[in-house]
C-alpha cells in the first residue's frame, strides 16, 4: 500500500505527537469465562509531512495505547504538503471505506470528520476538503486515508519520474 519511496527512518522524524483514534473493548471467551482486553488504533505524526498509524492490544487501556504508538512509529511515511494543503485530489478504498481528499484554499481548515481528521492533523495539513463514503470503521478509514496520502505526488516528484524539467510539467 505505502510506496517504498515514502518510507521514513525514525531518526529523521523529529518530535512525534500521537493521537488516539479509537479504543475498543474486545472479549475472548474461554471455558473459564470471558477475558476482556482493549484494542487501540493510534496515529502519530510530526505535523510536518510525516505520519504513521499503529494498532495495539492489551489488558489495560494505557498499555494498548503505548503498543499502538510503538507500532505506528514503525510505519511512518512522508507526505507532500504544499502551503498547508495537498498537491492534488486523491481517492482511495480500503475494505468497505472509501475516502476522497481535495486541496483547499488558505483559511478553509480541515473539513473532515473522526478518523480522517486525526490523520490529516497529524500530517500537518491545514486546509483540505475530505469526504468518506461507505463504512465508517475507524481502522479502514485510517488505512484508506494514509493510503491516499501515500499516493500523492508533488510536481518535483512527477518531473523526476518522467525525466523532464519542472517547467515542462506545467507547460505540457
Amino acid at each position: 500500500m505505502a510506496n517504498i519511496n515514502n518510507k521514513v527512518r525514525t531518526s529523521e522524524t523529529g518530535d512525534l505527537k500521537d493521537r488516539l483514534v479509537a479504543i475498543n473493548r474486545v472479549t475472548k471467551v474461554t471455558k473459564g469465562g470471558r477475558t476482556f482486553s482493549f484494542s487501540a488504533i493510534v496515529v502519530v505524526g510530526n505535523e510536518n509531512g510525516v505520519v504513521g498509524y499503529g494498532l495495539g492490544k492489551a489488558a489495560e487501556v494505557t498499555s494498548a495505547i503505548a503498543k499502538g504508538v510503538e507500532d505506528a512509529k514503525k510505519n511512518l511515511v512522508k507526505v507532500p504538503v504544499i502551503n498547508g494543503t495537498i498537491p492534488h485530489k486523491q481517492e482511495m478504498r480500503f475494505g468497505g471505506s472509501e475516502v476522497m481528499i481535495r486541496p483547499a484554499a488558505a483559511g478553509t481548515g480541515i473539513i473532515a470528520g473522526g478518523a480522517m481528521r486525526a490523520v490529516l492533523e497529524s500530517v500537518g495539513i491545514k486546509n483540505v476538503l475530505a469526504k468518506s463514503k461507505g463504512s465508517s470503521n475507524p481502522h479502514n478509514l485510517v488505512k484508506a486515508t494514509v493510503g491516499a496520502l501515500c499516493e500523492l505526488r508533488d510536481a518535483y516528484t512527477v518531473a523526476q519520474t518522467r525525466g523532464i524539467s519542472l517547467k515542462q510539467v506545467f507547460n505540457g
